[in-house]
């Protein structure tokens, strides 16, 4: 069974598309299953749009949901579309967030960190200058973050759990194994997903999120795994996704999940 969970379309300011593009370029890729997840609003920003080049307005999110409930009516016959979100986490706005889900029937929802210590982690040049113990203090609060996010009861999935290396390769060389563990520890105990990730190759680190090395590690303490293109094009739904599934049976996996009305559906890595 093929599926992808992460994808966005043009109310984000920064993709390219429809949601019904998505859907039909899913179903041309033959998947079974594709997962509507824009960025969600910045719900505790005074402003409707507050960052129009990067997240939907708030006033677009109701029109956000029901166009996905009309094209998964729409498609049924065809394809298996499924209700998402990628939301920010933002520790101190947690509530504001958990409230603004909940009237709305989610599958499920990806909790993803874009900002640690107020910087984007996309930003080049955050690292400039800093030294290798100021790096490390910076990982390390990444991955609090992200453990804070899987503690937080509000996601079924993690996005791209090292996506720091995106612009910025040698993130994945700065020592922090212990609090990596620690983190995938916290995740597996929560019970929720992290998401293979092609979107790396399209930023200068060239690769998936996350790196192999901490697939092996999610494994042994079993951590469930889910695939996300992350797809700001129609083009590259299910990139990769042959690759990623032979890799994770390759590292010892034997299943991944996707997610309908928020419950995990375990599919075989043989599949």
């Amino acid at each position: 069974m093929k599926f992808d969970l992460h994808t966005h379309h043009i109310r984000c300011g920064h993709a390219e598309g429809t949601i019904e593009d998505y859907v039909r370029a899913a179903i041309a890729a033959d998947l079974h299953v594709i997962g509507i997840s824009d960025h969600s609003p910045y719900f505790a920003s005074p402003e409707d749009q507050a960052f129009p080049y990067i997240a939907m307005a708030k006033s677009q999110f109701a029109e956000y949901i029901e166009e996905v409930l009309r094209l998964k009516a729409q498609y049924a016959d065809r394809i298996e579309v499924l209700l998402g979100v990628e939301s920010d986490f933002f520790p101190e706005h947690l509530e504001v967030y958990r409230n603004a889900y909940a009237p709305y029937p989610f599958d499920y929802i990806i909790g993803s960190v874009h900002q640690s210590g107020g910087v984007s982690i996309f930003n080049r040049n955050r690292w400039n200058g800093l030294d290798e113990q100021t790096m490390i203090e910076q990982k390390v609060l990444y991955y609090d973050l992200i453990r804070q996010s899987a503690r937080s009861g509000l996601f079924q999935i993690l996005g791209h759990i090292d996506a720091m290396k995106g612009y910025y390769p040698a993130f994945s060389d700065i020592p922090a194994a212990a609090a990596i563990d620690e983190t995938l520890r916290t995740i597996a105990e929560c019970d929720i997903a992290i998401e293979i990730n092609t979107s790396g190759g399209t930023k200068d680190v060239g690769g998936w999120y996350p790196s192999d090395e901490i697939l092996e590690r999610a494994l042994h303490y079993g951590v469930r795994v889910t695939f996300g293109s992350d797809s700001h094009v129609p083009g590259r739904i299910g990139e990769d996704w042959h690759k990623v599934r032979a890799r994770l049976r390759e590292i010892g996996y034997r299943e991944w999940v996707f997610y309908r009305q928020r419950q995990p559906v375990t599919v075989s890595l043989e599949d």
